[in-house]
């Protein structure tokens, strides 16, 4: 079956240079320079995601074409959690979309359920617990980071297993961003995605 990618629009730098009626150096200046998110294609060329160039308009108080409102917010970044305690998926659902309503929350309760939306959704954040019935969490990691997507996501690997607290480097190792020692506090796991969703944005 075909991946049905999520939808992305992405401006050139001159695209960007007409929105704002400067010449397209000046785009690229402000790219260099760190003031605009952008990202390199094969070739060399910048590219730009539609919610990257409404944060910097918007940050600069500059005109917000309506197509570039529009755009952003038809692509509203997504979160998912993947938990096979249903109890506890249900409750950090309700809370993240309470911390995050800028995000939508998907759900998994097994790694195979994951895998699916992974492929049709490529999710920015994903949260998975290491101890799922079937494929397990670090098969789930792996269909991560092996997805052609082109956003890389960030990953909180969870686990309440012994060997994994204590090999938790392992988890790290195959792409996880961040290893978190369950029973976990809610807040905590908010605080924890805030701060790996400031340093993307702060890496540009």
């Amino acid at each position: 079956m075909a991946k049905q990618a999520k939808k992305v629009r992405i401006f050139s730098a001159l695209e960007v240079a007409n929105i704002c009626g400067v010449v397209n150096q000046t785009a690229i200046n402000w790219i260099k320079n760190g003031h605009l998110k952008a990202f390199t294609t094969p070739g060399g060329q910048y590219r730009i995601y539609a919610e990257d160039l409404l944060d910097f308009l918007s940050s600069r108080g500059m005109r917000v074409p309506a197509e570039v409102q529009e755009v952003a917010s038809l692509e509203k970044r997504q979160l998912l959690i993947v938990e096979d305690d249903r109890e506890l998926n249900d409750m950090l659902k309700v809370l993240f979309g309470r911390k995050f309503p800028d995000f939508e929350v998907l759900q998994a309760f097994d790694g195979f359920e994951a895998g699916k939306l992974i492929a049709a959704n490529a999710p920015d954040v994903c949260i998975v617990d290491m101890n799922l019935p079937g494929i397990d969490g670090h098969r789930v990691i792996r269909t991560i980071k092996e997805d052609a997507s082109a956003k890389r996501p960030m990953i909180i690997a969870m686990s309440g297993i012994a060997d994994e607290i204590s090999n938790h480097k392992t988890v790290i190792d195959e792409g996880a961003d961040v290893f978190l020692e369950k029973p976990v506090d809610g807040e905590h796991l908010v605080e924890v995605v805030g701060e790996l969703l400031a340093k993307r944005g702060r890496r540009g």
